[in-house]
């Protein structure tokens, strides 16, 4: 029976949805984390009777036909990217990205550059600005040993205050960049993002400029999950999950009264 089939591929439909969910969930405290969704669409259709084709000679075109579904697939599983709630840290080298774009970082190796929205920044043993994986912050600043003071405007610019001085020194300006199709980034784990063909060639600008978001000192952007569509979606996909199986028990159980009937 085609009915144990479709039931089948709506199941794995919905295990694919729960998965994501549960991943949404474990990462509602991860700073800078983007939610996901899963997004389906159905699979192809056998024709019984087709549509627009006359079954006998001489009459007109049947107006509907009869077309049965083969069930359903995944289709994309798709990153929301809205901004999250801002956090208070009071940390001086935290910052947030209120609105659009992202903190370049290098990788370990120096030949590639990752993105990422999660600004809990610290020292290294030199004093380079580097993310809590001890990634270096593009373009490199080093905040020096004798630094009483850090300071970073909206606009990326840094500056500290040295030993006794109450002048600010400017070391350098922070960078981020914008992408024309961002969910197209693919995530690599702990907390960065890469540049794919889907996502379009990185756009460097200065916060604050037209098109892209500005800096906040002091806090850093939560995860955008929220908990309650969370477990309203939770339970929808668990209901799914049941009526696709009572589906199978169903087709099951009328499969073998027809083979009882045919002995």
């Amino acid at each position: 029976m085609r009915a144990l089939a479709i039931a089948a591929t709506g199941m794995n439909a919905q295990q694919t949805n729960l998965e994501v969910i549960s991943n949404n969930i474990a990462n509602i405290n991860t700073t800078g984390f983007k939610k996901s969704r899963a997004e389906f669409s159905d699979l192809l259709y056998q024709s019984e009777k087709a549509v627009g084709i006359a079954n006998r000679a001489n009459q007109s075109a049947v107006p509907e036909g009869a077309n049965i579904g083969l069930g359903v697939q995944t289709a994309a599983v798709r990153t929301l990217d809205k901004q999250g709630e801002l956090t208070q840290t009071s940390n001086e080298l935290d910052v947030a990205i209120v609105g659009r774009g992202y903190i370049q970082v290098q990788s370990p190796d120096g030949n590639s550059t990752f993105y990422t929205r999660a600004g809990a920044l610290n020292k290294d043993s030199d004093g380079n600005l580097v993310t809590t994986e001890g990634y270096k912050i593009i373009p490199n600043i080093t905040i020096p040993t004798d630094a009483t003071e850090v300071k970073i405007s909206e606009s990326g610019e840094v500056s500290v205050l040295q030993g006794s001085s109450s002048t600010y020194t400017t070391l350098g300006q922070l960078e981020t960049s914008a992408f024309v199709n961002p969910v197209g980034l693919k995530a690599i784990g702990n907390n960065l993002f890469q540049e794919t063909a889907s996502s379009g060639t990185p756009i460097n600008g200065v916060p604050g400029d037209a098109g892209y978001g500005y800096l906040k000192q002091g806090y850093l952007e939560s995860s955008n999950v929220d908990s309650v569509a969370e477990i309203t979606s939770l339970i929808s996909a668990q209901r799914a999950y049941e009526m696709n199986s009572k589906v199978i028990t169903t087709a099951d159980e009328m499969a073998q009264i027809v083979s009882k009937n045919l002995k």
